[in-house]
């Protein structure tokens, strides 16, 4: 039997409880299939370890993670730690050393979930965004200049190679490919005169290979236009870190709440570990109230399925997910219902199991 070994960070406010339900759901798929098991280790590390430690994980963490075939993550950030400190010492960091260069965000609506669109349907909602996720404006590059003078100034640099933009267009270009798909690329170099143009032309360049695809090149601002009054046009989309960042988090907002967003951070090459994350934040304010939703969460856990080769499995997931959302008998408050975490997550562990 293949096992399996995954490293946890559950990380800060709700991110336990959400990791909770999310290997809960793991186990019962690798019980139910009975070929493969999952052995999971788990750290402290986060918030709660930076404020006893002044670090958000040991010097030597990225050694102990990457023997790990993934990680899963479940959220970092918290009062007292500065955001840009739980952020980049942590997450950024891991996707950075670790080459995590794909950042793969389902926006797709769901039937039975919310959806704040007049008389959006599922088959309108349906998209993948390639979010580029090693470079770009998230590098960390800049200066602090004369700091608390009336000569102060700061400078922050995006870094755009081209391995770094060939690399995840190419990405991008092989799945829709691969499903049959539209391609759109979202930039701004009618006003980012070196990274975006420099990001267009790649796009055309890597697009030479691939004349079956048919493509679409939008500004960011358009495309936020069209994300609500036409999501149908989207499929597959390719973006830079920033704007990808941003527009997953209006697609989480058409397509049912942050509580049903999940990203997975993926070195292809297998090189290093994957990560797989709810990308709804910590949400300190509910945490310890049993009333998080644990679904975005469990969708990583879908995608993480994806990447190991069990993509039958992953579906059963998504498949149990929109089931539990059109019953609407064990959703947790911020999806209309009444259910505790645990009960959502054993509720959907029960439609797997049927």
């Amino acid at each position: 039997m293949k096992t399996y070994k995954i490293a946890v960070i559950a990380g800060d406010g709700i991110g336990p409880e959400v990791v909770r339900e999310e290997i809960k759901v793991l186990q019962a798929v690798s019980e139910l299939d009975g070929g493969f098991r999952f052995d999971f280790t788990e750290y402290p590390w986060g918030c709660e370890y930076y404020l006893k430690t002044g670090e958000m994980m040991p010097a030597d963490g990225l050694e102990t993670l990457k023997n790990y075939e993934a990680i899963l993550l479940g959220a970092a950030g918290y009062p007292g730690v500065p955001d840009h400190i739980s952020l980049r010492d942590l997450l950024l960091r891991i996707r950075h050393d670790f080459d995590e260069y794909i950042n793969l965000r389902p926006v797709k609506l769901l039937k039975g979930a919310n959806c704040p669109l007049k008389d959006a349907s599922p088959e309108d909602i349906d998209m993948v965004f390639i979010r580029e996720n090693s470079e770009g404006e998230y590098s960390g590059q800049g200066a602090w200049l004369y700091p608390d003078t009336p000569r102060e100034v700061v400078i922050q640099d995006g870094v755009f190679s081209r391995h770094g933009c060939e690399r995840v267009i190419r990405y991008a270009y092989e799945l829709a490919r691969k499903e049959g798909k539209t391609l759109t690329s979202i930039s701004k170099g009618n006003a980012l005169n070196y990274s975006m143009v420099f990001w267009d032309k790649i796009f055309a360049e890597v697009g030479r290979e691939y004349p079956d695809v048919k493509t679409y090149s939008l500004l960011v601002d358009a495309a936020s236009m069209f994300m609500v009054k036409n999501p149908k046009r989207f499929q597959v989309v390719v973006t830079s870190n920033l704007f990808g960042d941003i527009l997953t988090d209006l697609g989480a907002a058409i397509a049912g709440g942050m509580g049903l967003a999940a990203g997975a951070n993926l070195n292809p090459e297998r090189k290093f570990p994957s990560m797989f994350e709810p990308i709804h934040g910590s949400a300190p304010d509910i945490a310890g109230r049993r009333i998080a939703n644990p679904l975005a969460a469990i969708w990583s856990a879908s995608q993480l399925l994806d990447f190991l080769g069990y993509e039958n499995w992953g579906r059963k997931i998504i498949a149990a997910i929109e089931e539990l959302l059109v019953k609407g008998e064990s959703l947790t408050p911020d999806q209309g219902g009444a259910a505790t975490t645990d009960e959502c997550g054993d509720a959907l562990i029960a439609l797997l199991k049927a």
